[in-house]
């Protein structure tokens, strides 16, 4: 047989290496930030059109590169942070293995425009493809500029996959936050079609965090802080009474490098056990700095997962921290042995060292009943008025010998009120709904139901029909950070189609002055925050899909929770509105609503 092993041309070679690097412009983003920081950038700029599809631009006032770096940042594995294999667990840097540029590079239009402090006259690239069509000198500032446009052109099947603008603009807002949040010493301006999304000026670690998440984020911070040979950490962590039953802003940095790890995760959570309410999750910004040599950031080609040499250290180290700082600021009950005893009260015998014992006098004659009976005159109680009581009593009375009923057994094995077997429905464990059919029984999960229910009729009132609202006696005002502002005003439309009216909707707060019919106020935080969630983990592509989505996590949020208590009159509207929907046998999120049981069934149950 003929050889069939052949070496793939280098264009194609770099178009398979792209698709591990880039998925979607939110890796070009974070690729272009890192190799900034790493060439010593003070201020940076980021510039995008069309969520980065048309372009990503990263404008820097680094340390630059020489014509000759230049050219060879483009080539694969081209890299100025290793030079042999022991530096790979030795590293400092963002970027090292040389593949982020050359894979850019081979599926899209790159212009770059760099120049060194040294240089009158800087370097000029334009390249397509992988190949470079021009290069000639260029006046420009010191530093570096690199402008990918067209992002997948020669790949439509690739650029035919991405999401909408909206959802691919949010992943890069997700890797813009993880570069500033990670170096707030650095100036970030970030621009979206000629619109200022953010400007962010040199900072300490909380002001970069109020900057990026909104103002009233600042009052829920508890500083963190700890050093040991192992890891130093620093950050914060949010006050408990400011849990959300959602994930988000929970940020991990390893060597000012974003990572997800879930076993540290659960270190935090254990760290608030008994703090937060069951399925809420704290807020966090966490900073470990552990030696290089003791990390393995080469795992996964994101590089957003590492592996620790002693994490079970570091899990108790950051959990006892935690714990520790949340008690230090009265969060938590905690023995402190560093006490300030100047806050003390004063008492002015602490330093005697003997008390002598008081002395007490005793009248052995006292006698607190001495007047009163010099003044009674004893007299033999008159028996007229206590002995007609019972005038009336017969002395023959004699007491009737009870009469014995014998025992009757009935065939009721259980003592059920005679309006319960009225009822068409039976609530079981305060979670399924029974009720009898002509073929057997049927069981309703009530929660899941009452889902379905919902969702069916909040999808009609934000496509055909107007809602009522119930207008609130005082506005509420509620707080969030500017990302889900930003979400928000994409989806106020649809939510002011299901009852929701807005006052205002300012950089970090919303003022409501109209909810729902079957909305309660107390609830309100967490219903939006669970569906702004919902939409950031659906990513919907079209309006449509995002409706559904609207509808989906307003139903799940507004449901009856299983443990709820329902009279008969709830029980049976419910059966009566889930057999009216057009799909009653699941839940918006494709679950089960009702099982049955045929007659045959349990009679097997019996049999067998």
């Amino acid at each position: 047989m003929s050889d069939i092993i052949q070496l793939l041309p280098d264009h194609v070679a770099n178009q398979i290496a792209a698709g591990e690097v880039v998925q979607r412009p939110a890796s070009v983003v974070k690729e272009l930030l890192e190799n900034a920081i790493d060439a010593g950038a003070t201020e940076i700029k980021l510039l995008i059109k069309d969520a980065g599809k048309t372009l990503v631009q990263v404008i820097d006032n680094g340390k630059g590169m020489s014509t000759t770096d230049a050219r060879l940042s483009f080539e694969r594995h081209a890299t100025s942070k290793i030079r042999t294999a022991e530096d790979l667990f030795n590293l400092s840097t963002k970027g090292f293995r040389g593949e982020a540029l050359a894979s850019i590079a081979a599926i899209a239009h790159v212009e770059v425009k760099t120049k060194q402090s040294d240089q009158e006259l800087g370097t000029h690239i334009k390249i397509e493809g992988s190949t470079i069509q021009n290069q000639d000198v260029v006046s420009t500032p010191t530093g570096t500029s690199i402008a990918v446009k067209n992002l997948f052109f020669n790949i439509p099947a690739r650029r035919n996959f991405l999401k909408s603008n909206s959802v691919e603009l949010r992943h890069i807002k997700d890797e813009f936050y993880r570069v500033a949040l990670t170096h707030p010493s650095i100036a970030f301006d970030f621009y979206n079609n000629d619109s200022e999304i953010l400007n962010l000026k040199n900072s300490n670690l909380r002001q970069r965090i109020v900057a990026v998440f909104g103002k009233k984020i600042n009052e829920k911070l508890v500083p963190i802080q700890e050093h040991t040979d192992i890891v130093s950490i620093n950050g914060f962590v949010s006050k408990p009474e400011f849990a959300k039953k959602k994930r988000g802003e929970q940020f991990f940095f390893v060597n000012n490098r974003f990572i997800k790890n879930g076993y540290l995760h659960h270190a935090v959570l254990n760290a608030f056990n008994q703090l937060i309410p069951s399925g809420h999750h704290p807020s966090y910004f966490l900073y470990l700095d552990v030696p290089p040599n003791t990390i393995d950031i080469n795992i996964h080609p994101t590089k957003t997962e590492i592996k620790f040499d002693n994490e079970q250290a570091l899990y108790a180290i950051l959990r006892s921290t935690i714990k520790h700082s949340l008690g230090q600021y009265n969060v938590a009950p905690v023995l402190d042995f560093n006490r300030d005893d100047t806050l003390d009260v004063p008492y002015s015998f602490k330093d005697k060292s003997s008390v002598s014992t008081p002395k007490i006098k005793v009248n052995p004659s006292f006698n607190p009943f001495e007047n009163e009976a010099k003044n009674t005159s004893f007299q033999k109680p008159k028996t007229a008025q206590w002995e007609s009581l019972y005038t009336e009593t017969d002395t023959d009375f004699k007491p009737k010998q009870p009469e014995i009923q014998p025992d009757v057994f009935t065939h009721q094995l259980f003592d059920n009120s005679e309006s319960e077997f009225k009822s068409k429905t039976l609530q079981i464990h305060k979670k399924y709904i029974l009720s009898v059919i002509k073929s057997g029984v049927v069981y309703i999960n009530q929660n899941l139901a009452h889902q379905r229910i919902l969702y069916e009729e909040l999808l009609t009132k934000m496509t055909l029909e107007d809602t009522s609202s119930q207008q609130l006696l005082f506005p509420l005002t509620l707080a969030f950070n500017k990302e889900d502002i930003t979400l928000l005003k994409e989806i106020q439309p649809d939510l002011e189609s299901v009852g929701f009216q807005f006052a205002a909707i300012k950089n970090d707060t919303i003022v409501l002055d109209g909810i729902p019919v079957n909305v309660k106020q107390n609830n309100l935080q967490g219903l939006f925050e669970e569906l702004f969630e919902d939409i950031k983990n659906e990513i919907p592509d079209s309006s449509f899909s995002q409706l559904d989505t609207i509808a989906k996590s307003l139903a799940k949020s507004l449901a009856i929770k299983n443990g709820t208590k329902l009279d008969n009159k709830e029980q049976e509207e419910i059966l009566e509105k889930l057999f009216s929907c057009k799909e009653p046998n699941q839940s918006p999120f494709g679950r089960k609503t009702f099982i049955t049981l045929s007659s045959e069934e349990i009679q097997l149950k019996f049999d067998n």
